[in-house]
């Protein structure tokens, strides 16, 4: 993977492009298993719970409620008997996802339409650099 280990958590958000604020959250909320502590008390991210923010940060990037995520993750916890379960949540999401995408090429397209209609109207080529 590349990554270090051993990040405090203003490494692991500068790493996942997660705020620190939001990495303690997903931890409270469950999202994240305990993350280890160091001597002094300071959480110390490791390769795997950086791999696994990353997933997190997809799916909330692409729309999934927290509390589908959380509902994964607690699959995720459950061991290999949850595979089935984690699959259909996931195609699931992926089928709202295409949907959501469905829906933005036709506002997409009406956009480009009124653009195109704007730049008929002021005789416009769009090429003004």
């Amino acid at each position: 993977m590349g990554i270090a280990t051993d990040l405090t958590i203003q490494e692991a958000a500068e790493e996942t492009g997660l705020s620190a604020h939001t990495l303690r959250y997903y931890e409270r909320i469950g999202l994240l298993e305990a993350i280890p502590r160091a001597a002094g008390g300071h959480r110390r991210y490791r390769a795997d719970d950086l791999g696994w923010i990353g997933l997190l940060h997809c799916l909330r990037a692409t729309g999934m409620p927290i509390r589908e995520m959380q509902r994964f993750a607690a699959l995720a916890r459950g061991g290999e008997g949850t595979v089935p379960d984690r699959i259909a949540l996931l195609q699931a999401h992926e089928d709202d996802v295409r949907a959501r995408q469905r829906e933005l090429e036709r506002n997409l397209e009406t956009i480009r339409g009124k653009i195109a209609y704007y730049r008929a109207a002021v005789g416009a080529t769009g090429d003004d650099g």
